[in-house]
C-alpha cells in the first residue's frame, strides 16, 4: 500500500470527527435509462453541501500538527471552498479570514458566515476573484497566516481523495468506471491517485464545462496554461488555470477521456434531476451526470459511479437555468422581427403561430413613425421542429426576421 493511500485513509478516519461518510446511492432512474448500474456519490449531502470541506479540513489539520502555533488561516473564495474553510475553522477553534469579491451574492456570504460563526471574518475586496486572491495572499504575509489553496495543495488533494476511500468501502469492490467533475483539479487528482495506487481496475472519465476546460488545455500544451476567457456560469468548476500539483497527477490522462459539457446542456441535466429525482445540484455538481448520454455505449451493463460534487444552488438562478435549458433543447428562440407599421400587421403575425407556440416576450425596440418597427420576440414551443414550420409560415406571410438566439453579442444587449 502506497504512502498516499495510507495517508488518505487516515485522513478519512479523522473526518469522522465532523461528518459521516456521504452516501453512495444507486440511482434506479439513471440505471434504467442507460442500462447500467449507476451510483451517485452524494457530495451534495456533506455538511456544507460540497466536497470542499474535505480538503480544507485535512489541510488545516495537518498544518496545525506541523506548526502547533498556527491559529490563523486565510482563503480566497466566493463559493464552496469558503464554506468548507469556515466550517473547519469553527471545528478547530481557529481564526479564519475569508476574502470574497464585492460582487459575491449575499446568500453565499451569509452561508459562509453561518458556518464559521465568530471564528471567521469575511472581507469583500475587488470586483473579480483575482483581486480577492491577491488581497488574501498579501494579508497572509502581513499577519503570518497560512493560505489555504482551494485545490493546488498536496494536503487538499489528499483530503479530497477521501471521496475515493469512502466509495470503495461503500461499494465493496472497484467499479468499472468513475466519472469526475474537474475544476482546479483537486478532487480529480486525489481520486485518480488513490484509485491508481490502490490497484483498482477502474476506468476514469473527466468532465469540464465548455467555458472552463483548463485540463483539456493543459493536456494539449503539456503543462497548465491560462485560458483567455472563462464562462463563470459553472462557478464551482470554471477555473482559468488548473494547479501545477493537480496537473502532475493528471498529466497522463488520455485526452479523449476528458469530456466537455456545454453550459446550457448542463441546465437540462440540472432540471432533469430536480424534476424527476428531487435532487438539487449546482451546475458543477451536475457535470458527471451530463455526459452519461455520450457514454451510453461504453457504460451499458457496467457499474458506474458519478460524483455529484455540490448542491449549493441559489434558486434565484432557476429562471436562468430554465431559459438556458430551453434554448439548448431548441424549444425557445429569440427573433428580431421587422413589423410593418399598419393596422392588422400584428394580427397577421399572430396568425402564423402554431397551436404549440407561445409568445414569452414581445418588446418594441424602437418606436418611430416609419413604415416598419423593430420588435424583439421570445417564442416558446413544445417541440424544436415546430420552429421550422413557423419560420416557413412567417416567410410566406412576407415577414422579415433574424434569429438571434445563438448570437451572444446581440443577445447580450437585447435579451
Amino acid at each position: 500500500m502506497s504512502n498516499f493511500v495510507t495517508a488518505a485513509t487516515a485522513a478519512t478516519e479523522e473526518m469522522r470527527e465532523i461528518f459521516p461518510a456521504t452516501p453512495l446511492l444507486r440511482n434506479d432512474y439513471l440505471s434504467n435509462r442507460f442500462a447500467a448500474d449507476i451510483w451517485l456519490k452524494r457530495e451534495d449531502l456533506s455538511p456544507v453541501r460540497s466536497y470542499k470541506i474535505r480538503g480544507a479540513f485535512n489541510a488545516m489539520r495537518k498544518r496545525m500538527a506541523a506548526v502547533p502555533g498556527q491559529r490563523h488561516f486565510v482563503c480566497a473564495s466566493a463559493g464552496n471552498h469558503a464554506q468548507g474553510v469556515a466550517y473547519a475553522c469553527r471545528h478547530f477553534g481557529v481564526q479564519g479570514t475569508i476574502f470574497m469579491p464585492v460582487t459575491t451574492p449575499q446568500q453565499k456570504i451569509m452561508k459562509t458566515r453561518s458556518f464559521g460563526g465568530a471564528f471567521v471574518t469575511i472581507r469583500l475586496v475587488g470586483d473579480f476573484f483575482d483581486q480577492s486572491l491577491a488581497a488574501a495572499q498579501a494579508h497572509c504575509q502581513q499577519e503570518n497566516a497560512h493560505f489555504l489553496s482551494p485545490f493546488d495543495d498536496d494536503d487538499v488533494i489528499e483530503g479530497q481523495a477521501s471521496v475515493a476511500v469512502e466509495m470503495m468501502a461503500q461499494m465493496g469492490h472497484a467499479p468499472d468506471m468513475v466519472i469526475l467533475p474537474v475544476g482546479g483539479g483537486g478532487l480529480s487528482a486525489g481520486v485518480t491517485r488513490y484509485l491508481r495506487e490502490s490497484g483498482a481496475a477502474t476506468s476514469l472519465r473527466y468532465v469540464e464545462p465548455l467555458g472552463g476546460a483548463s485540463l483539456k488545455a493543459a493536456l494539449a500544451a503539456g503543462w497548465p496554461v491560462t485560458l483567455d476567457k472563462v464562462d463563470s456560469f459553472v462557478d464551482g468548476a470554471s477555473v482559468a488555470r488548473m494547479g501545477a500539483r493537480t496537473f502532475a497527477q493528471l498529466q497522463h490522462v488520455a485526452p479523449d477521456h476528458v469530456l466537455i459539457a456545454p453550459e446550457n446542456r448542463i441546465c437540462i441535466t440540472m432540471l432533469d434531476m430536480l424534476n424527476v429525482e428531487g435532487i438539487v445540484l449546482e451546475p458543477a455538481g451536475a457535470l458527471s451526470l451530463d455526459v452519461l448520454p455520450e457514454l451510453a455505449a461504453q457504460i451499458a451493463g457496467k457499474s458506474v459511479i458519478c460524483l455529484t460534487s455540490g448542491g449549493n444552488f441559489d434558486f434565484e438562478r432557476l429562471p436562468e437555468v430554465k431559459e438556458r435549458a430551453m434554448r439548448h433543447a431548441g424549444t425557445k428562440k429569440y427573433l428580431i422581427l421587422r413589423l410593418p407599421q399598419r393596422p392588422g400587421a400584428l394580427r397577421d403575425f399572430l396568425e402564423t403561430l402554431g397551436p404549440e407556440d407561445d409568445i414569452a416576450r414581445f418588446e418594441y425596440l424602437k418606436k418611430t413613425a416609419r413604415n416598419f418597427g423593430t420588435v424583439l420576440i421570445g417564442i416558446e414551443t413544445a417541440q424544436p421542429e415546430n420552429f421550422q414550420s413557423l419560420f416557413a409560415r412567417m416567410r410566406a406571410a412576407g415577414f422579415t426576421f433574424s434569429d438571434i438566439t445563438e448570437d451572444d453579442v446581440i443577445a447580450g444587449f437585447v435579451i
